[in-house]
């Protein structure tokens, strides 16, 4: 597996497969060709059918466009068999005539790869010799290890920074979007909801309160994505509501330490990892299921070791986490990460105390293991119709016509 930071990326929203994989694709391509004439970009299958609503032209666009002028394909039925978010990028001469192509994809999290990746210049090394839970928990039974421990063994030494540098974007995107008001952008007219919810949230008895602070904590950080704010993939920029809203709500009312934080951080995206090296963190690859449902397992992991779980219940936390996502469609209205993407955060924050707490309550001994839970999700994905992926043809985004 590769660094978690790798899966924890700082950067603007809406969406990090459409828009901040395509953006670093850009400008790849711009420092091999900065002699072009002209660029040509055609966009495939999911990449097409949402990336107007996820502003994938423009992320392009901005990066290429000083140098020369874009063109724009959109080829929303043409399905490349390696991912279904493809683009090939060519420079053109003069004339006209194309002197260079290059085809790669965004595979989630704003990652990218080549059909034939090998050696090439987007690879990134392994790091992780271990890459399924069931080994790493038996690693850390067998040590008396904990999950952060086997990401401090296998990182740089700079992982701390890197995290700390994480929790700080965190944190300060959610006081954004509580302080924010007014309309999103895009022709949904949707209002912001965070700082009415924590308003609300506050004058509410205990029991009540904490809810609705989680509430307002993920559609803070989810508002600040869906308005090309500065966020963190927590696993994609789709479902970065999530692990903010947890981690924010547990250090304001538990009063758990930056380090206690950094650790919760590292343990999560090491499941997130998992997931990522073994499935897809991609909506368009494997639907909702594959980045709220992923970011939920991460939350409830974090979650159940910040209150003092075992190797064994932080697994099952973050097993309950996905396999209750499982089949969730990704079928955003009118290609934008609002409807229903913000409100999943809210709810998937939600779920993550709640599989924290039925873990917390077990001795985390349990069936269905969380590697199996992956194999599911990715059975699931494969078999979701191609118009249930991130295409806006299927499920709550089918017909929709804005007001």
């Amino acid at each position: 597996m590769k660094s978690i930071k790798e899966l924890y990326r700082i950067g603007t929203g809406p969406s990090s497969s459409h828009t901040m994989g395509p953006r670093k694709a850009a400008q790849i391509f711009l420092g091999r060709h900065p002699e072009a004439t002209s660029f040509r970009v055609t966009l495939y299958g999911s990449l097409a059918a949402t990336g107007k609503g996820h502003m994938t032209n423009t992320a392009i666009i901005e990066t290429l466009q000083p140098t020369a002028p874009v063109e724009i394909i959109w080829e929303p039925k043409i399905f490349l068999s390696f991912h279904p978010n493809g683009m090939k990028f060519e420079s053109l001469n003069a004339d006209g005539q194309s002197t260079d192509s290059w085809t790669v994809f965004s595979i989630g999290g704003g990652a990218l790869a080549e059909e034939n990746d090998g050696d090439s210049s987007i690879n990134t090394p392994e790091i992780y010799e271990m890459s399924h839970m069931t080994e790493i928990l038996q690693w850390c039974e067998r040590t008396g290890k904990s999950y952060w421990e086997y990401v401090k063994e296998c990182e740089d030494s700079d992982i701390w920074d890197y995290l700390n540098e994480v929790w700080k974007t965190m944190q300060k995107s959610v006081e954004r979007g509580l302080e924010a008001e007014g309309v999103l952008p895009g022709p949904l007219n949707l209002r912001r909801k965070a700082s009415m919810y924590y308003i609300k949230a506050c004058g509410y008895k205990q029991s009540l309160q904490s809810r609705g602070l989680v509430f307002s904590y993920a559609l803070a950080v989810s508002e600040e994505n869906a308005s090309g704010g500065v966020i963190v993939t927590a696993p994609t920029c789709g479902s970065c509501g999530v692990m903010p809203a947890v981690l924010y709500h547990l250090a304001k009312s538990r009063g758990f330490s930056d380090i206690r934080i950094l650790r919760a951080l590292a343990t999560s995206g090491l499941i997130g990892n998992v997931v990522k090296t073994n499935a897809s963190i991609s909506g368009a690859e494997a639907g909702c299921q594959a980045e709220v449902g992923v970011a939920c397992s991460m939350a409830s992991a974090a979650a159940n070791q910040l209150f003092g779980g075992t190797p064994a219940q932080i697994e099952y936390a973050a097993e309950m986490g996905l396999e209750h996502h499982l089949g969730m469609t990704c079928d955003p209205v009118c290609g934008l990460v609002q409807i229903p993407c913000i409100e999943r955060n809210a709810y998937a924050a939600a779920r993550a105390l709640d599989a924290n707490l039925y873990a917390s309550f077990t001795d985390g001994m349990h069936r269905v293991s969380f590697d199996r839970v992956i194999e599911v999700m990715k059975e699931t994905g494969n078999d979701l119709p191609s118009l249930y992926k991130e295409t806006s043809e299927g499920g709550l985004a089918k017909d929709y016509h804005p007001m």
